[in-house]
């Protein structure tokens, strides 16, 4: 998987009662992740060009993943693993896309970050 690919994920919803829901979900709370979603997606754009079209940016934090079983360097690994610790699961992004998935068609929810607490 490409640098782009892990930095932003759409997803499009077509099925009632969010038809017209777009999540776009960044791979980052800050920086790079972000940066690349707000760039590529124009998410205002995309909001402005239509009044039925509903965009909502997720930002998540520090999140469990199997990135530690892909480090090589085994310094490296054991520091990702310290840092790991305070990682959110992956189940409390996706409640955050459900979240904003499932608000009724006249409410927009235009940006979640949901990161562990402990992030600073």
């Amino acid at each position: 998987m490409g640098f782009l690919e892990r930095a932003l994920i759409i997803v499009t919803v077509s099925s009632p009662p969010a038809t017209g829901k777009v999540v776009l979900i960044t791979g980052a709370s800050s920086g790079t992740g972000e940066a690349t979603a707000r760039r590529l997606a124009a998410s205002e754009g995309l909001r402005q060009e239509s009044r039925d079209l509903r965009v909502t940016i997720v930002s998540p934090g520090l999140t469990s993943s199997d990135l530690t079983e892909s480090i090589s360097d085994a310094d490296v690994r054991e520091a990702v693993k310290v840092h790991m610790q305070i990682a959110i699961p992956a189940a409390a992004v996706g409640a955050a896309v459900a979240y904003a998935i499932g608000q009724p068609r006249d409410v927009d929810v235009n940006e979640i970050v949901v990161r562990p607490t402990a992030q600073g």
